[in-house]
């Protein structure tokens, strides 16, 4: 088969490994930390949890300094623990996983954000309109390099953080994820059929808030790399 025109593949790197990662899908969990849901207005009982995407290059590359979106006066982020999917489990079948081969499907985790457009969001849920414009815009999922599931170890209670210019915005734990990682991917599998290279951005816990130009973010979670990227000036006025 030729191709028309060649298309460049989003990727993330590896740590410790020369490959890279290519994306092929994003997913997003919507409301899986009780406080969050809470400060967003939500009842956090343990509901079946809800999904929604973000194109694979909506990646940007840890150190990158982004751009202020177009569209929006009030831009949030949400630190979250991305979970990379990759393996013989996915291979297989990829569709209405078990919790042991969700699980297996795994191949590591890196810190991420899942930056909103919150003003765009906000009038999405007011018209009853999809969210997309609110969450998939470019650069609007900056992450590490992904630390594989071997090196990462035990990370179920790892701790969660963001800081802005230094100040603690987020905190939290992996343990308080409402659905944890299996849950979700085997959920997931029930929806769509997941495949090598998916990533999952798993919730993020309260505390998000506006950034503006000029702010410098550290994304971290115990055992992996730390996520730091700043906000530059919009490309256009």
């Amino acid at each position: 088969m030729t191709l028309l025109f060649a298309l460049d593949i989003p990727a993330v790197p590896i740590v410790g490994r020369p490959e890279q990662f290519p994306v092929n899908r994003i997913y997003c969990v919507g409301r899986n930390y009780a406080a969050h849901a809470r400060e967003m207005g939500a009842n956090p009982e343990r509901e079946s949890p809800f999904f929604f995407s973000k194109p694979a290059n909506a990646i940007a590359q840890n150190g990158a300094a982004l751009p202020y979106p177009q569209r929006t006066r009030d831009l949030h982020h949400e630190v979250e623990l991305v979970v990379a999917l990759a393996g013989d489990a996915l291979a297989a079948r990829g569709e209405c996983l078990s919790l042991a081969e969700a699980l297996a499907a795994v191949f590591g985790y890196g810190v991420g954000i899942d930056f909103t457009r919150r003003d765009l969001q906000a009038e999405a849920k007011d018209k009853a309109r999809p969210w997309d414009t609110a969450k998939g815009f470019d650069d609007s999922a900056p992450m590490t390099a992904l630390t594989p599931v071997a090196k990462a170890g035990d990370l179920s209670d790892a701790h969660i953080t963001l800081h802005v210019n230094g100040e603690l915005r987020q905190e939290g734990h992996i343990s308080d994820l409402i659905w944890n990682i299996p849950e979700l991917v085997a959920e997931l599998s029930t929806y769509y059929r997941l495949r090598p290279g998916d990533l999952i951005f798993t919730g993020t816990p309260a505390g998000v808030a506006a950034v503006v130009p000029g702010d410098v973010l550290e994304g971290r979670v115990d055992g992996l790399e730390t996520l730091k990227i700043s906000i530059g000036p919009a490309l256009r006025s």
